[in-house]
């Protein structure tokens, strides 16, 4: 899903930003003063340093000036994308930058190609982007599970509008891609610009935005599992010549799913405000409010169906929790702004804040693997009885300062920051055992009750105050990048079922970044670059009792892209080398401890194209190979095996295409092919999981304002495995999904 204004909606949306660029602070000119000095400092310029400090010296001439790194607005590099094809992300360095001129591994899916692939969530719109492994748990309606070159990326690495959507044990945020612009993705450690998060990289999902001209737009759906949904979309000024402009988009959706007694039900709304009085100021109100109710997913044994066991194979239609006490529900709100300033002197300030709510009710019987050994007439799943209701509140506020300024032959894009998180977690878990399930005579109806102990139960929270530069120099064809940050952190975990077990951290740490990229006349730009991640975990040592230290990331990288000059195509290459230390492990000598002193380390290539060509050709394409191990673990089998469920090449390839004109004018069609490669169920990687193919097709027609579409996902309905946490955690992938939609746009 996931509409777009066209033409009216991308040009607007273009002219309300032009000629503005961006930060944010709280402290005004004693920011900027010191910033100068930082900025000086970083770019090598010590003199400047010493007369922001108060000393008095001679410099060369400066030039404050206009325009964005390359020329481009910050608004632009947020706004819709034409086509397929984007030309500007503010993801890599949180101001408007073109991507050619990125010295990182950037890619971005714009609202055009959501709708072209039918996708239905975040995970299923970024299946033709390299480097990321969605949907890494098979299906499932609950989560968004991502894997960034080979490392998870859900809980640190998923953002909304620039701001991070931070969850740890169960409560999981999710992001409604009718509501989205566009999700723009950067690989590699980002915490110099970013703060605590994962090694793999980012996913940072762009809202939807008032537009200054008038953009309405209604869709209806149906799958073949009778899940049905409506949509709208509507935007523009609240009245004519109005400096405010609004913005309403809603969903609702109910039915089934491939999966008996899951449905998959949602209700979404988002509304949003843009106050736009000149050229320079902006203030725009985002909210959303979601509800999500469906059911828990299926843990099934690796034999059954990986491999055959003596009874066949385990169907993907079954359901192996128990329908009296299953379900999962979540409640889900976000409210917040963005402010931008462009003062005439060529300075920008920015702040973003958002307030974040979660709630969720989850009741599972889930599976144990084989209460006995399975053959021809028995195969009894164990179950164990889960329960957990996480809430979660949020705080995040982004201040950013930016300045054009040019000395001598270097031209510098600065940029400084201050943000601030504040995340409190209430923790609530709960298990006991269950009758077995029989898979082969499905029986009903026997866990009746939720568990009434607890094993977790406490109220974890974190604050993360970050400091962060910036100068993006650029010296003729040389992009150069640095980038610096210093977090301190504050995380407590209150045991309230054993008090004495409570604990406090306040670990520092400081990141950064160095890269650079040539521009050539020709469009094929070269680049390398080095950089460090931090991310700080919340939990205690479960040997120790100490809290955990934070994880660590280095990565070294470099690419080659290209853009071509007079053509809406680009490409490029990575090459990138990734160490991701103070990984949790299982201790050795007792699989219920946990301890961190695992290291793993992911090298690989990765390609990436897109192309929006003439007469309504547009295609996708990605391919990604991995060597991922484990370096160092106490557990020493299994140093240099690959880590569980990580697949070792990705790749993909969707082609869209619209007859321009004629007689069959409008009438279109896709096709995707998608591979996954082997991965493994255990440790010791004795157990594979064999690679897949999955081939996708659209067929769709528009005319006036109309739009008929049938997309298939998976259209030869292949069963396959998704994943295998274990070989008793065994997740089967996606079904054959045939969705017809009609929308409507004027």
């Amino acid at each position: 899903m996931g509409g777009r204004g066209g033409d009216r909606e991308e040009n607007g949306a273009g002219s309300a930003f032009e000629g503005t660029y961006a930060v944010r602070s709280r402290r005004g000119p004693a920011l900027l003063l010191v910033g100068c000095a930082a900025a000086a400092l970083l770019s090598g310029h010590a003199a400047l340093a010493q007369q922001a400090a108060g000393g008095t010296v001679e410099l060369d001439p400066i030039e404050v000036r206009g325009g964005g790194q390359g020329g481009t607005a910050y608004g632009a590099a947020t706004g819709p994308v034409q086509g397929f094809t984007a030309t500007e992300s503010t993801a890599g360095t949180k101001t408007g930058t073109p991507l050619s001129r990125t010295p990182a591994s950037v890619s971005v899916v714009g609202a055009r190609q959501i709708e072209a692939t039918r996708a239905e969530s975040v995970p299923e719109a970024l299946r033709y982007t390299p480097g990321v492994r969605p949907d890494s748990f098979g299906f499932d309606p609950r989560n968004d599970w991502f894997l960034i070159r080979g490392f998870t990326a859900q809980e640190t690495g998923y953002f909304l509008d620039g701001l991070q959507l931070f969850s740890t044990a169960f409560g999981t945020f999710r992001v409604e891609p009718w509501g989205l612009e566009r999700i723009d993705v950067l690989r590699g450690p980002a915490s110099s610009l970013y703060g605590g998060s994962g090694s793999g990289g980012l996913i940072d999902a762009i809202s939807k935005r008032p537009t200054p001209t008038p953009y309405h737009k209604l869709e209806v759906g149906v799958d073949n599992f009778g899940n049905a949904y409506g949509a709208f979309d509507v935007s523009g000024p609240v009245a004519p010549g109005s400096p405010w402009s609004y913005r309403l988009a809603a969903l609702g959706r109910g039915g089934g799913t491939q999966v008996d007694s899951t449905d998959f039900d949602r209700g979404f709304v988002a509304p949003s405000l843009s106050y736009r009085p000149d050229g320079a100021t902006s203030l725009t109100f985002l909210g959303q409010y979601m509800r999500d109710f469906t059911n828990g997913q299926n843990f099934l044994p690796y034999q059954g169906t990986v491999r055959p066991a003596p009874y066949g194979r385990i169907s993907t239609r079954a359901f192996t929790s128990d329908p009296a006490i299953d379900k999962f529900e979540r409640e889900q709100a976000f409210v917040g702004y963005e402010f931008e300033h462009s003062f005439g002197n060529a300075i920008t300030v920015r702040q973003n804040f958002r307030y974040s709510h979660l709630d969720i009710q989850d009741q599972t019987a889930y599976g144990l693997g084989y209460a006995a050994a399975p053959s021809a007439t028995s195969a009894l799943l164990a179950r164990g009885n889960f329960i957990t209701t996480p809430r979660v509140n949020q705080i995040t506020v982004d201040n950013q300062l930016q300045a054009q300024v040019d000395t001598s032959a270097l031209q510098h894009t600065l940029l400084f920051g201050v943000d601030y998180k504040h995340y409190q977690l209430d923790d609530n878990q709960g298990f006991t055992s269950a009758p077995a399930f029989d898979l082969l005579n499905h029986n009903y109806n026997v866990v009746t009750t939720a568990p009434n102990s607890r094993y977790t139960l406490a109220r974890d929270i974190q604050d993360q105050l970050g400091f962060y530069a910036q100068d993006q120099i650029q010296l003729g064809r040389v992009s150069l990048v640095l980038s610096g940050r210093e977090d301190l952190v504050d995380t407590s975990v209150a045991n309230r079922l054993y008090p004495a077990l409570s604990t406090e951290t306040d670990p520092t740490r400081f990141t950064g970044r160095a890269a650079a990229i040539y521009n050539t006349d020709v469009g094929i730009n070269p680049y390398v670059g080095y950089s460090t991640s931090f991310n700080p975990v919340l939990g205690t040592n479960s040997a120790t009792q100490q809290p955990l230290r934070p994880e660590s990331g280095e990565q070294e990288e470099v690419g080659v892209k290209l853009q071509a000059p007079s053509l809406p195509v680009t490409a490029s290459l990575a090459l990138f080398n990734l160490t991701r230390s103070n990984v949790l492990t299982a201790d050795p000598t007792n699989a219920l401890v946990t301890l961190q002193t695992g290291e793993q380390r992911s090298r690989g290539i990765e390609l990436d194209t897109t192309a929006t060509l003439a007469e309504g050709l547009k295609a996708v394409g990605a391919f990604t190979a991995y060597d991922i191990t484990n370096t160092r673990d106490l557990n020493t089998a299994i140093v240099g095996k690959v880590p569980v469920a990580v697949p070792e090449m990705l790749s993909s390839l969707f082609i869209d295409y619209t007859i321009p004109d004629g007689a069959f004018r409008g009438v279109g069609f896709g096709a995707g092919e998608r591979f996954v490669g082997r991965s493994y169920a255990d440790q010791l990687n004795q157990y594979k999981v064999p690679d897949y193919w999955l081939t996708d097709a659209a067929l769709h027609y528009e005319r006036d304002g109309y739009r008929a579409a049938i997309n298939v996902q998976n259209l030869f309905d292949r069963t396959y495995v998704g994943s295998c946490s274990s070989v008793s955690a065994c997740f089967y992938g996606d079904r054959r999904r045939i969705t017809a939609s009609l929308s409507y746009t004027w």
